[in-house]
């Protein structure tokens, strides 16, 4: 008996020796290519439509909180309810969560699987069961109660587990871009609206200044009509020009509202109960805004940082292609007891097994071939991707330079013309309201007059509009630093086994949403410009 025990003990050390032996060499080559951030030549002087240039941030680069810069409190109330509560974003952050996830899945193939079972059994069988002789003594009942332990450890030899849980890693961190990229595009969506909803405001104090004017007209051409000193072709004239400008502004009112709804759908909130006081002028500041050098631009794009580890993740599959020609070695043991009673502890009842598996492909058609080659070519086209977003970038920085600046002398040309029109219009009416000219004269510098103040309103507007974009060109404040590291990206400690319904916070990115996210009714705060929608039905 002691025999026996030195021998198990024997076989044991043996194992666990393998084991060790394996722990140390596992992990120790890794067929992954040497990874390395692509680098491009740009021009010298970046030339293009816009103004872009070389030089370090400034102060006037975006920060976080980018549109505080428009100095508008109740865009500033938007936004932040919009960044805790839409619901798009808030499924992007359960895509990172996801992700955070399959990276743990992915890590726990490097442990040791160790589980354990027990069962219990009671058999019977026929008396007349078949190869029973006649006058057998056999048992016919007998009971069965087992329980054991069992592990399983494959050593990660070529890396191959290590560079899945890396892989995953990495889509963790392109997860956690995209959440920033669908955040920065819910916040320019919402200012852009914001802007426009503004701009429509402007335009409607525009066409109720001139329905005033047009309607002073109306009684000017009915008295001169009274007088028989104008025929009524000039009231018809003067009653069309009002007419028709008052349904553009009825028109200007419901696009408005399809706007207003837009805005109320982005901040969680249902339209019905939702509605900004209209004002009368644009009154955002123009903001000066720096661009700095190329690589800062790149540090400072999330959809960049998402291709960059896209490119970064399938490098690591070409490792695991590569280590699918390698041998595979797994150990695995198993222990426990059986009996026919609760006698389970004796060493007489024991039973194990260990075991070492080494598989290696010799042929398989050219399989592991084809998909070594695959992830190589994979590879490539998360490059050309990668390359693809940053032209994109330059893009983007380019449209929102050449914008800025011509919308910018856009809108002071505007502003000549309007004061020019503005001044024809009056002479006209008075060249009329003396008899020394017709009106169709009046109608002609009506329109002229409208039309140049209306287009000084949308290009104010667009102007505002091309300022966000600018911003979201420029990343809006995030950089690359604000990816998680591999050590946050992992949800849960090693040994939690509670409170594992919402992970903590990592990147930046909170899935808590609490009760509020279930609550579409926005309070009103009229000190902030909003309150319940007035009754238009």
């Amino acid at each position: 008996m002691w025999g026996r025990a030195r021998r198990q003990s024997m076989r044991a050390a043996c194992l666990a020796g393998c084991a060790m032996m394996a722990a140390g060499l596992g992990g120790c080559v890794d067929l992954a290519p040497k990874y390395r951030h692509a680098h491009y030549l740009y021009p010298d002087n970046w030339q293009g439509e816009g103004i872009m240039h070389y030089g370090a941030p400034a102060d006037g680069a975006p920060r976080g909180d980018w549109w505080v810069v428009f100095n508008d409190p109740l865009l500033n109330r938007l936004e932040e309810r919009a960044g805790r509560l839409n619901p798009d974003l808030q499924a992007a952050a359960e895509t990172f969560t996801q992700a955070r996830d399959l990276s743990a899945e992915a890590a726990s193939a490097l442990y040791p699987q160790i589980g354990g079972n027990a069962g219990a059994s009671n058999n019977q069988s026929s008396q007349h069961r078949l190869w029973r002789g006649a006058g057998a003594q056999g048992p016919t009942y007998m009971s069965s109660q087992q329980w054991g332990a069992s592990v399983r450890w494959e050593p990660d030899f070529w890396s191959e587990i290590r560079n899945r849980k890396r892989m995953r890693q990495q889509q963790a961190q392109a997860a956690a871009a995209d959440f920033a990229v669908a955040r920065l595009s819910i916040q320019s969506e919402l200012a852009n609206d914001y802007m426009q909803l503004r701009g429509m405001d402007a335009q409607h104090a525009v066409y109720q200044d001139s329905i005033r004017y047009y309607q002073t007209a109306v009684q000017i051409t009915q008295m001169r009509q009274a007088g028989a000193i104008a025929a009524g072709i000039d009231v018809s004239r003067a009653q069309t020009q009002l007419s028709a400008t008052q349904a553009s502004d009825t028109d200007l009112q419901a696009r408005r509202a399809v706007m207003e709804h837009a805005i109320a759908v982005l901040v969680n909130t249902s339209p019905s109960a939702f509605h900004i006081m209209p004002i009368t002028e644009i009154r955002f500041p123009k903001v000066k805004i720096a661009v700095g050098l190329p690589s800062t631009l790149l540090e400072r794009r999330p959809d960049v940082a998402s291709a960059e580890r896209n490119m970064a993740q399938a490098n690591r599959a070409i490792g695991v292609s590569r280590a699918a020609f390698y041998p595979h070695v797994t150990f695995s043991a198993m222990a426990g007891f059986m009996d026919n009673g609760f006698t389970l502890d004796k060493v007489a009842n024991g039973m194990y097994n260990y075991a070492a598996q080494a598989v290696l492909p010799l042929f398989q058609g050219g399989m592991r071939r084809a998909e070594l080659q695959r992830s190589w070519s994979q590879y490539r086209q998360a490059e050309d991707r990668y390359r693809a977003t940053v032209l994109a970038a330059f893009k983007d920085v380019e449209d929102g330079l050449s914008l800025t600046h011509d919308l910018d002398v856009e809108a002071g040309q505007e502003g000549e013309a309007v004061k020019a029109s503005l001044r024809t219009q009056n002479m006209t009416m008075q060249l009329y309201t003396g008899g020394l000219t017709n009106y169709l004269d009046v109608v002609v510098a009506q329109v002229a007059a409208l039309t140049a103040r209306i287009a000084q309103v949308q290009v104010e507007t667009r102007y505002m509009q091309a300022q966000v974009e600018l911003i979201r060109a420029l990343g809006g404040g995030w950089d690359s630093s604000q990816l998680p590291n591999h050590r946050q990206i992992r949800p849960f400690g090693p040994l939690q086994y509670s409170h594992l319904r919402i992970p903590k916070a990592a990147g930046g990115v909170n899935v808590d949403n609490g009760a509020e996210s279930k609550d579409l009714e926005m309070p009103a705060l009229p000190a902030q410009g909003l309150t319940a929608p007035p009754n238009q039905r």
